[in-house]
């Protein structure tokens, strides 16, 4: 069952349940980034456990390295 979500501004249907699950849907693993759900920025250790619903605004930061 897909769900939709706002991602960065855009509206997006999704099947995954956890943030960890939407991270690897977008292609983010190995990639250095934050997740912010609704304005609360989630810690990478809670991701496997925090359950997406349907509507949430989600924000994702990559980060950048230079010098």
């Amino acid at each position: 069952m897909s769900i939709s979500i706002l991602v960065n501004g855009e509206l997006t249907e999704t099947t995954s349940k956890t943030l960890a699950e939407l991270a690897t849907e977008l292609g983010l693993n190995g990639k250095r980034y934050a997740i912010e759900v609704d304005g609360m920025l989630i810690s990478k250790s809670r991701h496997s456990e925090y359950i997406l619903n349907a509507m949430q605004k989600i924000e994702i930061v990559h980060a950048v390295g230079g010098g």
